[in-house]
């Protein structure tokens, strides 16, 4: 494996269940990586053993060739990967701006002039001065990307971005990924539902069930898996 991001054999119990179990996987820089899954085959605990949320029981996480594992979270998130949750984590009560200015990277020459122009990428200039729990569910979650980037982050874990999200704003959200991938080489993991965004965006797909890696490949390639089908619809 020679991805941005290397898992090897990774491993995490929780009494005993195994939420995820002996995992290894690849992610390429500059790509689209989607994650999918039915409910609790441990898609989001992954996320948590590679930005530190959680620590693994055995196995290596790698990134950009340094070994990451038993770093904390602001470690890793230092080094370059950032994450979005579920549930939207933004400050309401904050504007757009402001938002972005509290996760800037003070090493960053003009960070005012790197939030416009994040602001301006993701159509969002006209709401900068908005309170960030008035704008649209959509909004709300480009807001999060950008402030992502604000840290300078070379991978970004999306979790559920599109979950939400009405079509015009999701169309929005994925051309910015895109441009992103193509012209700055971010690199995106992303979990998601929606079948849509995963095959009409993803380069890889990979699939989990049960804390296990069960497919991999192009998205048809994983649609028409077999132990997908299975995992989704039963035998």
């Amino acid at each position: 494996m020679n991805g941005l991001l290397e898992v090897q054999h990774l491993s995490k119990h929780f009494g005993r269940l195994c939420a995820v179990n002996d995992m290894n996987l690849s992610i390429p820089a500059g790509k689209i990586t989607g994650l999918i899954g039915p409910n609790g085959a441990g898609k989001t605990t992954l996320f948590n053993l590679i930005t530190g949320v959680l620590k693994p029981d055995e196995g290596r996480i790698v990134f950009d060739g340094k070994d990451v594992t038993r770093l904390k979270p602001y470690q890793i998130a230092r080094m370059g990967i950032g994450r979005s949750w579920q549930l939207i984590r933004i400050f309401s009560k904050m504007t757009a701006m402001e938002n972005l200015m509290i996760a800037a990277n003070l090493k960053r020459g003009d960070p005012q002039a790197y939030a416009m122009e994040l602001l301006d990428l993701f159509g969002l200039t006209k709401e900068k001065s908005n309170y960030a729990g008035e704008l649209s569910t959509g909004q709300q979650k480009m807001l999060s990307i950008a402030r992502i980037l604000m840290l300078d982050a070379s991978l970004m874990l999306l979790d559920e971005l599109a979950a939400g999200v009405n079509p015009p704003e999701q169309d929005k959200m994925m051309e910015v990924i895109h441009k992103l991938c193509d012209q700055d080489r971010k690199t995106f993991f992303i979990i998601e539902h929606d079948m849509d965004v995963i095959m009409g965006h993803c380069d890889r797909v990979i699939c989990m069930n049960f804390g296990e890696k069960i497919a991999e490949g192009t998205g048809p390639e994983v649609q028409n898996d077999t132990g997908v089908i299975e995992a989704y619809f039963g035998a």
